[in-house]
């Protein structure tokens, strides 16, 4: 640990993945409580599959027409955010099963975005390593748009805290109270879909569920409100961050794959710990 510690204050890029995972504890300790509340993590899995199709087509355009200034994830965010939306919209008005549209969007946005990858030409493993997180390969800019999506859902959770917690544990209440449930439902998986972003540079597409579940519900044992839920989970996800960036350094082992196993193990040993004591407790 001190050997790492030692190369953060020598190495830039290290610097740049620690502050990409404080950036997305922020994001993640915010929204995952209220994910977790209203039981959409699934949606979440959703979305962030989905996100590959955006991502590849920003990755494309950027390659064969010169757009350099379309960063994948501009790409990601326009991708995550119509995800979100049209999956609100299924889910509160149409007819069609949840779980059957969740799945077309999540098989569609991962075979849009390999075609895409595919069909650019030149290197481009460095957006395949999205799939998996390479919080080592964050950039300055990634870092810019990171704090930029971290602002707008601390601003969005700050105006709407009420709304989101009515929506999240008693829809009927909260209609009764005049509050239009469908559109808060819908920011909130736009919410949802901008914390997606933030969190594929840190663990990648495929683990991003865990680290907006697992830290929550590590901290739900030990809170009473959402608030303070929404304070421990801040708190554990930059822990788990930094611990398992420690961890892939040190044994030159996949960061985004240190940082979920850490967490897991973390969540299995809070789990055993509150068992034993209800164990002893009871007798």
């Amino acid at each position: 640990m001190i050997e790492f510690f030692s190369a953060v204050a020598e190495f830039s890029f290290l610097q740049k993945a620690l502050l990409a995972g404080v950036l997305a504890g922020v994001a993640c300790g915010l929204v995952g409580p209220f994910i977790v509340a209203r039981r959409i993590s699934y949606i979440g899995g959703g979305i962030a599959h989905s996100v590959l199709g955006g991502m590849g087509a920003a990755y494309f355009f950027s390659n064969v027409f010169n757009w350099n200034w379309l960063h994948p994830l501009y790409g990601a965010v326009i991708a995550a955010l119509l995800s979100a939306i049209v999956i609100g919209l299924v889910s509160l008005r149409a007819r069609q099963r949840e779980d059957t549209i969740i799945s077309a969007i999540w098989a569609i946005g991962m075979a849009v975005g390999i075609i895409f990858i595919m069909k650019t030409p030149g290197y481009n493993e460095n957006l395949l390593s999205y799939l998996f997180g390479n919080i080592l390969m964050v950039s300055s800019h990634d870092l810019w748009q990171i704090a930029g999506l971290d602002l707008l859902i601390i601003a969005m959770v700050i105006l709407f805290y009420n709304k989101f917690l009515a929506i999240c544990f008693d829809e009927e209440f909260a209609r009764a109270r005049g509050i239009n449930v469908e559109f808060y439902y819908l920011l909130l998986l736009c919410l949802t879909a901008l914390t997606v972003v933030v969190l594929i540079t840190v663990v990648g597409i495929v683990m991003v569920i865990a680290l907006l579940t697992l830290p929550v519900a590590i901290a739900g044992y030990f809170t009473r409100t959402l608030w303070q839920t929404m304070i421990l989970s801040i708190f554990t996800t930059i822990v788990l961050s930094v611990l398992g960036l420690a961890i892939s350094y040190n044994l030159d082992l996949p960061s985004g794959a240190s940082i979920i196993l850490l967490a897991g193990f973390l969540f299995l040993i809070t789990i055993s710990g509150k068992k034993i004591v209800a164990i002893f407790t009871s007798k």
